[in-house]
């Protein structure tokens, strides 16, 4: 890099493939011969130019850049960028991606418009996403701060763009509202009438959607979680089954054992033993 050249960026060695995740940021004042690509990304990048001039490539259109746009990468794209020679641009970026990462993005407007964009240099936009990289990643808080900073930026993006989003691609993005409202309340008495407002569909329309990506209704999804949970504190061992039973939504410990029974193939009492390593004894 000459003198007029920077770079301050944060890039992960870990990828979180749950929730949320901020795979790298940063600032950069680029070089005149400075560029990407063509090439693609595994997760999403957003840039915001906020100096000079340079062009993007993407689906075959090519655009010329300068102060106050933006461009948005998404995975699996091919795509190239490359700063102006006369006038090469800086910009700041932050690349993320998760399982929420797609619906957030759907919610932001830009996977349904033009890969690029415009904002008033008034806008917050250039502030959030600089301040996403401003952590430091030695903290044990940084990995955090760095996800608040980026849902921030998302919804500046949301408030801006948003207007244009359309209805979800897919059912899908209303099963996963489901199955976080029930990761979030399965030790609750809730039904099925209630994880179907949670995602704000028909309890008709979530079991077709439930059966047609993952090939159980919402019901059985929940039985087999709500099992799934019991399993893992029967085998910590520190609770006894009434306990495990209460704390995972069930109101009747019978009933709770003959559900267990049902998917793992042995009573509570027995598994919590045997995941324990402790021989229960037959009854003489």
């Amino acid at each position: 890099m000459t003198n007029d050249e920077f770079r301050h960026s944060f890039k992960t060695s870990v990828h979180n493939t749950l929730g949320l995740a901020v795979y790298s940021c940063g600032v950069q004042k680029c070089g005149a011969h400075h560029t990407w690509g063509p090439a693609v990304r595994d997760h999403y990048l957003i840039h915001c130019v906020i100096s000079g001039k340079g062009l993007f490539t993407c689906k075959g259109e090519t655009y010329s850049l300068s102060a106050g746009d933006g461009f948005l990468v998404s995975p699996s794209e091919v795509v190239s960028y490359a700063a102006n020679e006369s006038e090469p641009w800086e910009y700041c970026w932050v690349g993320f991606n998760g399982s929420d990462a797609k619906r957030l993005m759907a919610q932001t407007g830009l996977l349904q418009s033009s890969p690029v964009f415009h904002y008033e240099q008034s806008s917050r936009l250039e502030e959030l996403l600089m301040g996403i990289s401003n952590h430091d990643s030695s903290e044990p808080s940084a990995e955090i701060r760095m996800e608040a900073g980026l849902l921030l930026f998302l919804a500046e993006l949301t408030d801006l763009y948003g207007a244009h989003a359309s209805q979800p691609y897919s059912g899908f993005e209303y099963v996963q509202k489901a199955i976080r409202y029930i990761d979030f309340n399965y030790s609750s008495d809730i039904d099925i009438n209630d994880i179907a407002a949670s995602a704000g569909i028909s309890r008709s329309y979530l079991y077709r959607l439930f059966m047609q990506h993952i090939s159980m209704s919402p019901n059985e999804y929940l039985m087999r979680f709500r099992i799934s949970k019991g399993a893992e504190l029967l085998g910590s061992g520190r609770l006894s089954v009434g306990e495990v039973a209460y704390s995972t939504g069930f109101s009747d410990q019978l009933y709770f054992s003959r559900v267990f029974k049902k998917y793992m193939g042995m009573p509570p009492s027995r598994y919590s033993a045997l995941e324990r390593g402790i021989k229960k004894e037959e009854p003489q």
